[in-house]
């Protein structure tokens, strides 16, 4: 690419955007893969903030490994199909422990010198991934076996997942592993689903199978999966001889691997260590339904050789479902952040996959009555995915007449509005935004998580106080308390107090993304904000902008943009907004010291344009070419449609010119795209 297209890079921010990198990835391994940060969310925020804008500035400085990455690619038209270089093959499963040490008894002479190895069988996704000179170029699903889909947008968004391996590795190195989402981001997931009338996910591995074929990775970032590494294709080049070794050099290139795994030397060790996870793998933070047993040496496995559908030296071992009867002593309704009825089930407490449940949702209406059950009934009772409980059903047998069906009841609970059904959705909902108790109660729940605005101290029993005593009544109120009245509350004190408010004082300095995911827009998340942010950079022009500039953002599309455009519109928002800026909340996205005084929206050449790029460019990559015209103002999309401004078409362009071609849209090739941008430079 010429000098006249891409500003040259200084030293000096090539040195910086170096450093950033280096230190953003330190952080996410601290956070997502041990667990232990040691800086505070807005400053990693900010850290990662500057490097996006040294990016965007430069766009030479954007690597493939680069933190920014992890959700930079469009939305998609579809998945291409990919060869696996070695097949995925399915395992043989025992249901029970005589069909596992059928398994031991058959293998035994293979296990006599380097035993097994025991790994956790994760409720996940197997997907194949490539790593070339270190760097993560591919991840493909498991597809048929030998025919995957390439998903790799989607797994650059795995948080837990570098970018860039660490230690020693080949130039090439082709590994393997499950995609699973943790146990409290699966029930979320699916809380969120239930509060928008959305079907549920029956289980984890569903949600991340789900997740995952997305076809944009905005989406899939909200998800937050997580990730596993269990094996090597073709380890005996790279010097690894067991299963053992394996796991352990994926762990020194800083690849995630399930840490509840052992060697056993016997199959009495290994009939052990099943004992061992049978009940201690509910207190894990991720669903597991198994054990994965191998013979631990990897030339007893091409010895063995496999099926044409398993291999002979692994078998995965499946725990029972855990299933209880208990009685259902009542139905009680909840009213959520946005209003859903959902009838909840009082349970006698019963104990189920590790902990006591007394409650589970029974979602809506048309769930109730397809499963038929009734206060009193003896119901069957289980945790889909063991994590969320869920009622199977009654035991009919049990019946003794003396139940009663439940009704839903025509008005909130909570305020007495008359409930209504919206078209297209089954649950009822409370149409009373704006007074209805139990609403503003989630909503201010949902404000002060740690996703949101992080207030530290407002928990569960300080929220209900301050609403049931008329204290709050708007997000917006939090900013008026002080510490007299929050000191008067049961179990607060002086210091709480105190406490509380240098909170909501430190809240006011979150950034303008935390802002746009506390107000809890529907179909906002975090990511979503941040692409909100980023793209309006501050309230105003956020507010102002119509659905149509909404929708032409990527990573918005038509729904959200319909969602954010009505929330905006709404009197009472409008004045949650201005009260929540007049009392110093951020609403701004901060601007880096070179960007000089913001530019008037409008100003820039390419401002209001919707530009397609298409085949492949000589003179730099395409993500050059997107964020060049970015940088004069555009919009870059990876559909076209009637509001494409123009098509840039390169080398070996396929079915989005045809689309343009018969839309009538204006197309334009590399060197006319360049003479655009060398006359803007000019001007």
């Amino acid at each position: 690419m010429s000098e006249s297209t891409i500003p040259r890079v200084p030293e000096e921010a090539r040195s910086r955007a170096a450093v950033l990198r280096e230190e953003i990835l330190r952080h996410e391994h601290l956070y997502y893969v041990l667990d232990a940060p040691e800086i505070p969310d807005d400053r990693y925020d900010a850290l990662f903030a500057e490097l996006r804008r040294l990016e965007e500035e430069y766009p030479t400085l954007r690597s493939p490994d680069s933190p920014t990455q992890r959700v930079g690619g469009k939305a998609a038209e579809g998945f291409a199909k990919v060869s696996l270089s070695a097949p995925m093959l399915s395992l043989d499963n025992a249901l029970d422990i005589e069909e596992l040490s059928a398994f031991l008894a058959r293998t035994a002479p293979f296990a006599a010198e380097r035993g097994y190895l025991c790994e956790l069988k994760i409720d996940g996704l197997a997907v194949s991934l490539v790593y070339e000179d270190g760097v993560f170029v591919q991840g493909t699903t498991r597809g048929d076996g030998r025919t995957g889909e390439d998903v790799s947008a989607n797994i650059r968004t795995i948080r837990n997942l570098p970018l860039r391996l660490s230690g020693a590795f080949p130039p090439k190195m082709e590994v393997r592993g499950e995609v699973l989402l943790q146990r409290q981001h699966f029930a979320e997931l699916n809380m969120e689903r239930e509060e928008r009338g959305e079907p549920l996910f029956a289980n984890p591995r569903n949600a991340a199978a789900g997740s995952l074929r997305q076809l944009d990775p905005a989406v899939v970032a909200e998800r937050r999966l997580s990730i596993f590494l269990y094996t090597v294709v073709d380890p005996v080049p790279f010097g690894v001889k067991t299963q053992e070794e394996a796991i352990l050099r994926l762990a020194e290139c800083g690849l995630p691997v399930q840490p509840a795994w052992k060697r056993c030397a016997s199959p009495e060790d290994v009939l052990a260590f099943v004992e061992e996870w049978r009940d201690g793998r509910f207190s894990l933070p991720y669903a597991t339904d198994g054990v994965v047993v191998k013979l631990n040496s990897i030339a007893a496995w091409y010895e063995l050789g496999a099926t044409s559908h398993a291999p002979r030296w692994a078998i995965a071992f499946k725990y029972p479902p855990e299933e209880r009867t208990t009685r259902l002593e009542d139905i009680i309704v909840s009213v959520g952040r946005t209003g859903a009825l959902t009838p909840v089930a009082v349970l006698s407490p019963v104990s189920i996959s590790g902990s006591i449940v007394r409650r589970a949702s029974l979602h809506n209406e048309d769930e109730l009555r397809r499963k038929d059950v009734r206060i009193g009934d003896m119901v069957r009772v289980r945790k889909a995915g063991e994590i969320i409980p869920e009622i199977l059903g009654p035991v009919l047998d049990a019946r003794t007449g003396g139940e009663r069906e439940f009704v839903m009841p025509e008005c909130c609970p909570a305020c007495g509005t008359p409930a209504v059904r919206l078209e297209g959705e089954v649950a009822l909902r409370c149409p009373n935004r704006s007074s209805c108790p139990a609403q503003l109660k989630e909503g201010l729940r949902h404000f002060a998580s740690r996703n949101g605005m992080d207030i530290r101290g407002l928990g569960d029993k300080i929220v209900d106080q301050l609403v049931e005593k008329g204290l709050l009544r708007s997000l917006a109120d939090l900013y008026a308390l002080d510490e007299e009245t929050l000191a008067s509350l049961d179990r607060m004190g002086e210091k709480s107090a105190r406490n509380l408010i240098n909170a909501l004082e430190q809240s006011k300095e979150r950034p303008f993304p935390r802002l746009l995911s506390a107000l809890g827009i529907r179909f906002t998340g975090s990511r979503s904000a941040e692409i909100l942010a980023e793209a309006f950079r501050d309230l105003p022009t956020l507010r102002n902008a119509s659905e149509e500039t909404l929708a032409a953002v990527d990573g918005v599309g038509p729904v959200m943009a319909s969602a954010i455009r009505s929330f905006f519109e709404q009197p009472e928002n409008q004045r949650l907004l201005e009260r929540l800026t007049a009392a110093g909340v951020r609403a701004t996205f901060p601007v880096s010291e070179s960007e000089g005084e913001n530019e008037p929206f409008g100003s820039r050449p390419f401002e209001g344009m919707r530009l397609v790029f298409t085949g492949e460019m000589e003179s730099m990559t395409r993500i050059e070419a997107e964020e060049t015209a970015k940088r004069f103002g555009a919009v870059c999309s990876s559909s076209v449609s009637k509001k494409t401004s123009f098509v840039v078409a390169g080398r070996d362009a396929g079915s989005k010119l045809s689309k343009a071609l018969s839309l009538g849209v204006k197309i334009v090739n590399e060197e006319e795209f360049l003479e655009m941008i060398r006359e803007m430079d000019e001007a």
